[in-house]
């Protein structure tokens, strides 16, 4: 059955991993720097500070780490302004959920500031009741906070309400939560893809035939 459905932004609905892999590539080269290759892989696991201070001793920039954070952030939100695009089939898939009355919000890590334009731009905002986002709700996705919130504003149960997310941690935390899980595939979770398969109720190479998955979660 199914009375609600939370979904992902990044990489499940928005094509915009690829951005937090280049952040700091596109950064530098608009001030005309040339990155070393993997450089945003490198920075990865670092905190937005940590991520600052490297590059300012790497490149020997003539910018305090402020000025560092607030260029990276202002190429973030250009892009989700004037560049990401939904994945394929994303729209159509909104849509007849939409039209089958199915509930729907966003959970997303994303601030609200980035995700909204993009939203707006790509004409998909108009298909969620809310957006709730980590910050907001004070927990990443290691917990369920954000899952739990998300259905008591749709007045779902756990059980009738289907999580879409693309990353593995994510899944198993709406899955150990109660929630039916459906895994969206991204390229940038490609290594992980087996196990996703694996522990999910659902899985979608693509996000595009509704009338199967409405047909499958209602059973």
């Amino acid at each position: 059955m199914i009375s609600g459905a939370i979904f992902d932004l990044d990489g499940t609905i928005l094509d915009s991993m690829p951005i937090w892999y280049s952040a700091a590539e596109r950064f530098l080269k608009g001030i005309g720097i040339e990155a070393e290759p993997g450089i945003d892989r490198a920075m990865f696991s670092m905190s937005t500070t940590e991520g600052a201070v490297f590059l300012k001793e790497r490149y020997r920039l003539d910018l305090d780490t402020g000025q560092i954070i607030y260029g990276i952030d202002r190429t973030i939100e250009d892009f989700y302004a004037h560049q990401v695009q939904l994945k394929d089939g994303v729209e159509h898939f909104l849509q007849g959920m939409w039209e089958a009355g199915v509930k729907m919000v966003i959970a997303t890590a994303t601030d609200r500031n980035v995700l909204e334009p993009a939203l707006e731009r790509l004409d998909v905002v108009r298909f969620f009741d809310r957006i709730f986002t980590t910050a907001e709700v004070g927990a990443g996705k290691t917990r369920p906070d954000i899952y739990f919130a998300a259905a008591r504003h749709m007045g779902t149960l756990p059980e009738e309400t289907w999580v879409f997310e693309d990353a593995l941690y994510a899944i198993k935390t709406a899955k150990s939560a109660g929630f039916r899980t459906v895994g969206v595939y991204d390229p940038y979770s490609a290594d992980d893809w087996e196990e996703i398969r694996r522990i999910c109720d659902l899985y979608m190479e693509k996000m595009d035939d509704v009338h199967a998955f409405l047909e499958r979660a209602s059973s």
